[in-house]
């Protein structure tokens, strides 16, 4: 993932990235799927996805943290 999707997630509202996460998480769920039957041809798109999934999952924990310490 490059700087500039990473900047476009930013831009996304906390809604829209837990929307992104849930589907990245059915997503993954498939791939594993087809990496147990033996019909995945990529196998480094679950490792893509996992980044990306953590990726999205930083940006919220961090906005989370600023919305506490804006709070204090």
């Amino acid at each position: 993932m490059n700087l500039l999707k990473i900047n476009k997630l930013r831009e996304l509202s906390n809604k829209d990235l837990e929307g992104k996460i849930r589907e990245a998480k059915k997503e993954l769920f498939n791939l594993r799927m087809k990496q147990s039957t033996g019909t995945l041809e990529k196998p480094s798109k679950i490792k893509e996805l996992r980044k990306d999934v953590a990726r999205m999952k930083t940006i919220m924990r961090e906005r989370e943290l600023e919305e506490a310490n804006h709070g204090e």
